[in-house]
């Protein structure tokens, strides 16, 4: 059954079987929530919205990496709720604990835990929808899936599981730090509804984002947003956007052929962020209308490096890094949660009516933006060490095996 009283099967779907049933049955399990990310540099989320603490915890980060606290604590910062007029007022310090993987302030090797407690969880704002489904949120889909929720504030689906991708962004962004000297990455807020900001992608910098509470360099477009979001909020109601990202300092080679493209598991990082609904690389969607003449980015040589004198691919080709600015850009729909009396069902299959309580971002956009950077830095640690462990081992020396004749030739 689920928490509300009624089974997966009353909803129009198989009861999921259970896990000891299954086993039994099959004599294997395969069940994967997708809680986990990464390949080498790996990081799993857990917690939820109105639980005792979200958290993650990161396996595969290199030793003797300097990382304190204050340096995650910064990146949740940009991140935490009740930052400003413009976000949810809920109020928490978002005060991070390391719990392993550090000592005398290096990284040793061995997984590293983040934790935040929950501090102004308030579980009662919810009751409502213990047994009404939000439109447009993760409440019907959840239930239909694994036969129970959380209803109170959502739980998993919160967007409040993104401090332990921000955490875990903050120890990527350290490593390819040390990795890449001249690694910078910057998101941005370019449009909120209608507004749209004028940018030099090549220009902005994360002191220029940090100027407004919108985090869009673009002052004049910054205030029109504001004073959007502000209306918006004050009738209940909400707004989307976009935010685009741009990286520097890549060298050319990360990514792999094929199902691993840099730029397909940027796309998969950034749809997995609550909210997401779009994602483009370079020239995105605009290249359906350009001809190859003018799409593609003619190579020459500029300062002893292969260089691309135009910019279209966003910094990859052929799913691989070419050492150009990778730049993308994230469509991110109106919050779902609004204060709107909207159409919907209950668990039992009655209509009904509701109007969603609790505190929630009119605009989610400018505290995203810190979970874009988080999820980017994750994909490109992740494929920077995968290529760092190629290049170890084409310097390793080659093992060699006997002929048919005694002598022995390498592998």
């Amino acid at each position: 059954m689920g928490q509300a009283g009624v089974s997966p099967v009353e909803l129009g779907f198989q009861q999921p079987r259970s896990l000891l049933a299954e086993t039994a049955k099959d004599g294997y399990v395969t069940s994967n929530m997708g809680n986990t990310f990464g390949q080498l540099f790996r990081v799993t989320t857990f917690g939820e919205s109105h639980g005792g603490g979200v958290g993650v915890v990161i396996d595969g980060c290199p030793p003797n990496i300097e990382l304190s606290e204050a340096r995650v604590q910064q990146e949740l910062d940009r991140r935490r709720p009740g930052q400003s007029k413009i976000a949810t007022q809920r109020k928490e310090e978002d005060r991070s604990e390391i719990l392993s993987g550090i000592f005398g302030g290096k990284t040793l090797g061995t997984p590293i835990a983040i934790l935040v407690r929950n501090k102004d969880a308030r579980p009662e704002d919810y009751m409502e929808i213990a047994k009404k489904f939000r439109p447009s949120h993760a409440d019907f889909t959840y239930e239909a899936k694994y036969g129970i929720r959380n209803w109170q504030g959502g739980g998993r689906a919160s967007a409040r599981e993104t401090i332990g991708r921000v955490a875990a962004g903050a120890v990527a962004k350290k490593i390819l730090s040390v990795l890449y000297a001249e690694f910078e990455i910057v998101a941005y807020v370019t449009q909120i509804h209608e507004v749209v900001a004028k940018i030099n992608r090549s220009a902005v910098k994360t002191k220029d984002i940090e100027k407004n509470i919108v985090r869009c360099p673009d002052a004049v477009a910054a205030k029109k947003m504001v004073s959007l979001i502000e209306e918006i909020r004050d009738k209940g109601d909400s707004v989307g956007g976009v935010i685009e990202c741009v990286v520097r300092g890549i060298p050319p080679g990360l990514g792999e052929p094929v199902f691993d493209k840099l730029d397909a598991d940027l796309a998969k990082a950034m749809l997995s962020i609550p909210a997401t609904k779009g994602f483009e690389i370079g020239s995105g969607f605009a290249a359906t209308r350009m001809r190859g003449s003018q799409h593609n980015d003619p190579f020459e040589m500029r300062g002893g490096r292969i260089r691309a004198a135009t910019n279209n691919s966003g910094g990859a080709q052929g799913g691989i890094s070419n050492g150009e600015e990778i730049y993308f850009r994230v469509a991110f729909k109106p919050t779902a949660t609004i204060a709107h009396e909207q159409k919907t069902v209950t668990s039992s299959r009655k209509q009904t009516q509701l109007v969603a309580r609790g505190r929630h971002d009119p605009c989610v956009l400018p505290r995203a933006v810190p979970i874009v950077e988080a999820m980017a830095a994750l994909v490109l640690c992740d494929h920077a060490l995968r290529q760092r462990a190629i290049a170890i081992a084409d310097r390793l020396p080659r093992r060699s095996k006997a002929k048919a004749g005694g002598s022995r030739v390498s592998e």
